[in-house]
């Protein structure tokens, strides 16, 4: 065949490629939409279920943690699983197992027991938006892969949109158990595409060697005793303690302050998911205006003022814009680090993205825990003021940390 004539189909193949890759971004995404409705939805239940199970609000807050720990630590087990196995492959089990946890939510007969099938949950969903980006990160270049991830992170955006707002419809008309129920079929429709995603991927080549527990720790332990990867893998334990220790409670505060109905509070809610909406629209302008050190810098002092005038001015109509601010600021800090991290080791993408993973869960999960013993004490106001102060600090330190590693390279 001429040289000219092969030109359209090398093309064709071209386009091909970039048209399946985007397919999968969008597969992907619709798991990760799932899991992210799942997580979130507590947060505006967080009273009903306290009522309900004749508790305080702190003490259901553990719901929270019950989840949030498991998911961040067996991101360590399903790295090394991911590179080894095949990422679809591994997601196909979690998501079935996760579709199972979820809707066993729907019956739980006490807090105790909902807090068990959270954590069952949690260790289940923690192999989706890791092994997500893994995926991505493995099937983009670097120049291209913040854009994809922006992509993903839209579903990952309309997740926490619809989580909170059904969320807040259960509480006022329906019944929380529902929400669970619902959750729990979607992830079912949702394993059917990605079983049949993976069955398509080719066979990864067999390991040279017989699985061994010290072959799953030494990567980890080899990636934080460099300065760059330990860097990120704090800041994001930081980040997920600051913002989502102070954000678990948001709903909370909202009916206690206000006596708002759950309906409202979860519209309310939502509008952390339309500024994370915004953010994966406009990411490709913002890396290019302000750069990655300038997008953690942005969204760590967006948040800080976010947190500052939800706590220091109290008037709940003013909510509504601030969550949507909080949401763009948080995905400005976060979705940086979380392309960082997807080329911190491209021969084992999997495991760098499951221990930064791990760390935001981790963080996440104790920021709640403490946290909500403060909401329990002292009140809201001053955890939202540690939450504010926190992120706005974080930035700056990230910022500064990078530039004098940079500096010393």
């Amino acid at each position: 065949m001429s040289e000219t004539s092969s030109k359209p189909l090398e093309v064709a193949a071209d386009v091909s490629t970039v048209a399946a890759r985007h397919v999968t971004v969008g597969l992907l995404g619709a798991a990760a939409f799932v899991v992210t409705a799942d997580v979130r939805v507590v947060n505006p239940l967080l009273h009903i279920i306290a009522q309900e199970f004749k508790t305080d609000v702190g003490s259901t807050g553990f719901i929270v943690t019950a989840y949030t720990i498991p998911y961040g630590l067996f991101q360590l087990v399903y790295g090394p699983l991911g590179d080894r196995l095949g990422k679809l492959r591994v997601m196909t089990v979690a998501l079935a197992l996760f579709a199972f946890g979820t809707a066993a939510c729907a019956i739980a007969p006490s807090l105790a027991i909902l807090d068990l099938l959270r954590f069952l949950t949690g260790v289940a969903a923690a192999a989706i938006i890791p092994m997500s980006l893994a995926y991505i990160g493995d099937n983009f270049p670097y120049q291209e892969r913040q854009a994809a991830i922006g992509q993903f992170l839209a579903a990952v955006a309309l997740g926490n949109i619809l989580s909170t707002s059904l969320g807040g419809i259960a509480g006022d008309f329906l019944n929380w158990r529902f929400i669970f129920l619902l959750y729990g079929l979607a992830s079912l429709v949702v394993l059917v595409f990605v079983a049949r995603a993976a069955r398509k991927q080719p066979p990864v080549p067999a390991p040279a060697e017989p699985w061994r527990f010290s072959q799953t720790i030494k990567p980890y332990f080899s990636l934080i005793r460099q300065p760059g990867p330990r860097l990120l893998y704090i800041a994001v334990f930081l980040e997920g303690f600051f913002f989502f220790g102070g954000f678990s409670y948001l709903g909370a505060f909202l009916r206690d302050t206000y006596n708002l109905l759950y309906l409202v509070i979860g519209f309310m809610l939502s509008g952390f998911g339309v500024g994370s909406l915004i953010y994966s629209r406009s990411v490709k302008w913002l890396v290019k205006r302000f750069g990655e050190n300038g997008l953690i810098m942005l969204g760590g002092g967006v948040t800080f003022a976010s947190y500052l005038l939800i706590a220091l001015l109290q008037l709940w109509p003013l909510f509504i814009p601030l969550n949507i601010t909080m949401g763009l600021g948080y995905y400005m800090c976060h979705s940086t680090l979380q392309t960082k991290a997807t080329e911190l080791a491209p021969g084992m993408r999997g495991t760098a993205v499951s221990l930064f993973a791990f760390n935001l869960f981790l963080g996440q999960g104790i920021g709640a825990w403490l946290l909500g013993a403060i909401v329990d004490g002292p009140g809201y106001v001053p955890a939202f003021l540690i939450s504010g102060i926190g992120m706005g600090a974080l930035g700056v330190w990230i910022v500064s940390r990078t530039r004098k590693l940079a500096a010393a390279a």
